[in-house]
């Protein structure tokens, strides 16, 4: 009988011991899992920061300039090609790439020349104007997007938003009403253009933000003169600006003046001077 007690004693022991290292045996599985879940997650966190810091960021895009003359100009971003108010007839286009985007800012005639917009218009680009400027071009220069002062389209990732162009000025306030023109934004991956057109400081310009490079008009009487467009680059801080459009009714605008004054009150705005006016004597 005392042998009996012992045995069961012991068998119970060992049932004990047994269930103790199973349970040991589980806590370290659940444990082992818990760390890898752990892990994991962390990992899932990270990427989603790296994530989130690459849409978040601005890409910094390769931008070739190529100045056609005064308005207009060939902006090769990335391989999209955008003309901007294509004007001189054909032959002075014949050596760039075909344009995706065609941007027209006005009627006038060194920034819309119906002729011209015809021979770079073909089907698979998309010409991007105004309500006035697309009441005198052919109905036949499909697809046409109208865009005027507010409103935005976009083209293959490439963001256009029309920008209010308007003189403010007495004596110049017949040169370019309120809504009749655009200058333009483009936005792409964060990168911020803009073209201003013919305009003077207006508060729509003045109250840009972020702009990474930007054209800016200055010529009398039609636009405004250098000290305005100075005093109005100086106040939405542009990361980098290119005087164009500087030829005046009776001269040339001094774009070397201009840097001055820009980089007198602001040094970190970079101006870029670029040669519009290539037959000008020197």
């Amino acid at each position: 009988m005392e042998h009996t007690t012992s045995k069961l004693y012991l068998d119970k022991i060992n049932i004990m011991k047994n269930v103790l290292w199973l349970c040991v045996f589980v806590l370290s599985i659940y444990s082992c899992k818990e760390k890898e879940s752990s892990v994991a997650s962390s990992e899932e966190m990270e990427e989603a920061t790296v994530a989130q810091d690459e849409g978040g960021s601005t890409v910094i895009p390769d931008i070739q300039i190529t100045p056609i003359s005064h308005a207009t100009f060939v902006m090769n971003w990335n391989d999209q090609i955008i003309y901007v108010d294509p004007v001189g007839g054909v032959a002075v286009f014949a050596n760039m790439p075909p344009a995706e985007v065609i941007l027209v800012t006005d009627i006038h005639g060194d920034h819309m020349n119906p002729e011209t917009i015809a021979a770079v218009k073909n089907e698979d680009n998309f010409l991007f104007v105004p309500q006035a400027v697309a009441d005198k071009l052919d109905a036949k220069l499909k697809p046409t997007v109208i865009v005027n002062n507010g409103e935005a389209a976009t083209r293959n990732g490439l963001m256009i938003t029309a920008i209010p162009m308007y003189n403010i000025t007495e004596g110049r306030l017949d040169k370019h009403p309120k809504g009749r023109g655009n200058g333009y934004v483009l936005e792409k991956d964060g990168y911020r253009v803009y073209i201003s057109g013919d305009t003077e400081g207006v508060p729509e310009m003045r109250n840009l933000k972020n702009i990474d490079k930007a054209f800016i008009c200055m010529n009398l009487p039609y636009t405004m003169d250098v000290d305005q467009a100075a005093d109005a680059v100086l106040a939405f801080a542009p990361k980098e600006v290119v005087p164009y459009h500087y030829r005046g009714q009776d001269n040339f605008s001094d774009v070397e003046k201009f840097k001055s004054l820009v980089n007198e009150k602001n040094p970190e705005i970079e101006v870029t001077l670029l040669e519009w006016y290539p037959s000008r004597s020197k």
